[in-house]
């Protein structure tokens, strides 16, 4: 028998199905990432607060996340209902004080006259909520049960 067509482990199995999972989520997540950051570079252009357009961009974002990766991502994991739904408001109603407070102290700490300044900042914010979220949907929201 080939190791192409040798039996996988359970351990591998979980190896692959996570990677297909992660890249998946990194592909939604870039998608969403234009969404959150256009909408965000845009409402500051028009002189909006840095705090009220990273809230409106970070739920517009999230918002295209939770439907692409419901389907996408994490479709065949869990059945759908209003306690998957739940989680998800709980989880995103966390990572969206975790994302608009750490784009606030990143634009406090930054040093003033940093090029793209307010690029960096909401890229600390993205990342810090999207390990938070990944890891989360996986584990509770989306989570299988057999």
């Amino acid at each position: 028998m080939s190791p192409a067509t040798a039996p996988r482990t359970p351990r591998a199995e979980y190896r692959a199905g996570l990677l297909s999972q992660l890249s998946r989520f990194v592909l939604v997540g870039c998608l969403a990432a234009v969404v959150d950051y256009g909408l965000y570079q845009i409402l500051l252009h028009l002189d909006m607060l840095a705090s009220v357009s990273k809230a409106i961009s970070f739920i517009c974002g999230t918002t295209t996340a939770y439907l692409l990766n419901r389907r996408f991502t994490f479709g065949q994991a869990a059945p759908a209902g209003a306690s998957r739904f739940a989680k998800f408001l709980l989880l995103y109603g966390t990572t969206f004080f975790v994302n608009v407070g750490m784009n606030s102290l990143s634009l406090h700490f930054m040093p003033d006259g940093l090029p793209l300044e307010t690029s960096l900042c909401w890229l600390i914010a993205q990342g810090t909520s999207t390990c938070i979220n990944f890891l989360v949907l996986r584990m509770v929201v989306f989570r299988h049960t057999p």
